[in-house]
Protein backbone atom coordinates (compact mmCIF):
# COMPACT_ATOMS: atom_id res chain seq x y z
CA UNK A 1 0.00 0.00 0.00
CA UNK A 2 1.29 3.47 -0.89
CA UNK A 3 1.78 5.95 1.92
CA UNK A 4 3.30 9.35 2.53
CA UNK A 5 5.86 9.61 5.33
CA UNK A 6 6.38 13.10 6.74
CA UNK A 7 10.04 14.08 7.13
CA UNK A 8 9.88 17.67 8.43
CA UNK A 9 10.74 18.62 12.00
CA UNK A 10 7.79 18.36 14.35
CA UNK A 11 5.97 16.01 11.96
CA UNK A 12 8.73 13.42 11.43
CA UNK A 13 7.53 9.85 11.23
CA UNK A 14 3.83 10.61 10.79
CA UNK A 15 2.37 8.70 7.87
CA UNK A 16 -0.74 8.81 5.72
CA UNK A 17 -1.94 5.67 3.91
CA UNK A 18 -3.27 6.49 0.45
CA UNK A 19 -6.42 4.34 0.43
CA UNK A 20 -8.69 6.43 -1.79
CA UNK A 21 -8.07 7.05 -5.47
CA UNK A 22 -8.19 10.83 -4.92
CA UNK A 23 -6.91 12.60 -1.78
CA UNK A 24 -6.97 16.29 -0.96
CA UNK A 25 -4.14 17.67 1.18
CA UNK A 26 -4.19 20.93 3.11
CA UNK A 27 -4.20 22.70 6.45
CA UNK A 28 -7.98 22.64 7.06
CA UNK A 29 -9.78 19.63 8.58
CA UNK A 30 -12.06 19.20 5.52
CA UNK A 31 -9.09 17.72 3.61
CA UNK A 32 -8.63 13.94 3.53
CA UNK A 33 -5.00 14.47 4.67
CA UNK A 34 -4.73 17.41 7.05
CA UNK A 35 -1.28 18.91 7.74
CA UNK A 36 -1.65 21.57 10.46
CA UNK A 37 1.40 23.62 9.44
CA UNK A 38 1.27 27.35 8.51
CA UNK A 39 3.26 26.97 5.25
CA UNK A 40 0.67 24.50 3.91
CA UNK A 41 -2.29 26.18 2.20
CA UNK A 42 -5.88 25.56 3.28
CA UNK A 43 -6.42 23.34 0.21
CA UNK A 44 -2.86 22.79 -1.00
CA UNK A 45 -2.96 19.97 -3.55
CA UNK A 46 -4.85 16.98 -4.86
CA UNK A 47 -3.22 13.54 -5.06
CA UNK A 48 -4.43 10.78 -7.37
CA UNK A 49 -3.01 7.28 -6.94
CA UNK A 50 -2.10 5.60 -10.25
CA UNK A 51 -0.43 2.24 -9.65
CA UNK A 52 2.67 2.88 -7.52
CA UNK A 53 2.97 6.49 -8.75
CA UNK A 54 1.19 9.55 -7.41
CA UNK A 55 -0.21 12.18 -9.71
CA UNK A 56 -0.04 15.52 -7.84
CA UNK A 57 -1.90 18.68 -8.85
CA UNK A 58 -1.23 21.96 -7.05
CA UNK A 59 -4.42 23.82 -6.10
CA UNK A 60 -2.91 27.32 -6.49
CA UNK A 61 -1.16 27.06 -3.13
CA UNK A 62 0.64 30.08 -1.69
CA UNK A 63 3.98 28.39 -0.95
CA UNK A 64 3.99 25.91 -3.83
CA UNK A 65 4.24 22.17 -4.41
CA UNK A 66 7.64 20.63 -5.21
CA UNK A 67 8.87 17.23 -6.38
CA UNK A 68 12.55 16.65 -5.56
CA UNK A 69 13.04 20.42 -5.17
CA UNK A 70 11.40 21.43 -8.48
CA UNK A 71 8.23 23.51 -8.31
CA UNK A 72 5.32 21.96 -10.18
CA UNK A 73 1.71 22.66 -11.07
CA UNK A 74 1.17 18.99 -11.96
CA UNK A 75 3.55 16.09 -11.72
CA UNK A 76 4.19 12.46 -10.86
CA UNK A 77 5.86 11.40 -7.62
CA UNK A 78 7.60 8.02 -7.83
CA UNK A 79 8.45 5.83 -4.82
CA UNK A 80 11.34 7.29 -2.82
CA UNK A 81 10.96 10.82 -4.22
CA UNK A 82 10.39 13.81 -1.93
CA UNK A 83 7.15 15.76 -2.20
CA UNK A 84 7.26 19.18 -0.52
CA UNK A 85 4.17 21.21 0.30
CA UNK A 86 5.21 24.66 1.52
CA UNK A 87 7.92 23.81 4.07
CA UNK A 88 6.75 20.23 4.76
CA UNK A 89 8.73 17.38 3.19
CA UNK A 90 7.30 13.90 2.73
CA UNK A 91 8.44 10.76 0.93
CA UNK A 92 6.31 8.33 -1.05
CA UNK A 93 6.74 4.74 0.12
CA UNK A 94 5.01 1.80 -1.53
CA UNK A 95 6.08 -1.10 0.68
CA UNK A 96 8.14 -2.55 -2.20
CA UNK A 97 11.87 -3.04 -1.91
CA UNK A 98 13.96 0.07 -1.35
CA UNK A 99 13.80 2.59 -4.17
CA UNK A 100 16.66 2.43 -6.67
CA UNK A 101 18.01 5.86 -5.60
CA UNK A 102 18.34 4.70 -1.99
CA UNK A 103 20.05 1.44 -3.06
CA UNK A 104 22.64 3.43 -5.03
CA UNK A 105 23.34 5.61 -2.01
CA UNK A 106 23.84 2.58 0.21
CA UNK A 107 26.26 1.03 -2.30
CA UNK A 108 28.35 4.22 -2.22
CA UNK A 109 28.55 4.33 1.56
CA UNK A 110 32.03 3.84 3.01
CA UNK A 111 33.04 2.86 6.51
CA UNK A 112 35.16 5.57 8.10
CA UNK A 113 37.52 4.44 10.88
CA UNK A 114 36.95 5.98 14.29
CA UNK A 115 40.49 7.22 14.80
CA UNK A 116 43.77 7.86 13.07
CA UNK A 117 47.01 6.24 14.17
CA UNK A 118 50.10 8.41 14.44
CA UNK A 119 51.86 6.17 11.92
CA UNK A 120 49.12 6.99 9.36
CA UNK A 121 50.15 10.65 9.40
CA UNK A 122 53.39 10.09 7.48
CA UNK A 123 54.33 13.09 5.40
CA UNK A 124 52.44 15.64 7.45
CA UNK A 125 54.18 18.55 9.11
CA UNK A 126 54.74 18.43 12.85
CA UNK A 127 52.23 20.31 14.94
CA UNK A 128 53.52 23.64 16.29
CA UNK A 129 51.98 24.08 19.72
CA UNK A 130 53.70 27.45 20.35
CA UNK A 131 51.36 29.31 17.99
CA UNK A 132 47.78 28.89 19.15
CA UNK A 133 46.31 32.22 18.07
CA UNK A 134 46.06 33.34 21.69
CA UNK A 135 49.55 34.83 21.98
CA UNK A 136 50.07 38.11 23.85
CA UNK A 137 49.57 41.04 21.53
CA UNK A 138 52.11 43.86 21.14
CA UNK A 139 51.86 46.71 23.66
CA UNK A 140 53.07 49.25 21.09
CA UNK A 141 49.68 50.98 20.72
CA UNK A 142 49.23 51.09 24.50
CA UNK A 143 52.67 52.70 24.93
CA UNK A 144 51.85 55.38 22.33
CA UNK A 145 48.52 56.09 24.01
CA UNK A 146 50.14 56.51 27.44
CA UNK A 147 52.88 58.76 26.00
CA UNK A 148 50.28 60.95 24.25
CA UNK A 149 48.18 61.12 27.44
CA UNK A 150 51.23 62.25 29.44
CA UNK A 151 52.10 64.95 26.88
CA UNK A 152 48.49 66.21 26.84
CA UNK A 153 48.43 66.14 30.65
CA UNK A 154 51.68 68.14 30.90
CA UNK A 155 50.41 70.70 28.36
CA UNK A 156 47.13 71.10 30.27
CA UNK A 157 48.92 71.56 33.59
CA UNK A 158 51.26 74.11 31.98
CA UNK A 159 48.28 76.01 30.55
CA UNK A 160 46.53 75.94 33.92
CA UNK A 161 49.61 77.30 35.67
CA UNK A 162 50.09 79.94 32.99
CA UNK A 163 46.45 81.05 33.31
CA UNK A 164 46.73 81.25 37.09
CA UNK A 165 50.03 83.18 37.01
CA UNK A 166 49.17 85.55 34.15
CA UNK A 167 46.42 87.55 35.97
CA UNK A 168 48.79 88.14 38.91
CA UNK A 169 51.47 89.67 36.71
CA UNK A 170 49.12 92.17 35.12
Amino acid sequence: MARLVLLSEGLTGQTYDLKAEKTTVGRLPDNAFQIPEPSVSSHHCEITLRGSDLYVRDLDSTNGTFINGERIKEGIVKPGQILRLGMVDMRLETGDAQPIAQKKLLEQTRVIPKGVKLDDLVGTQPLDLTKTGFEKKSNRATKWFIAAAIVVGVVLIALLIWVLIKPNSA
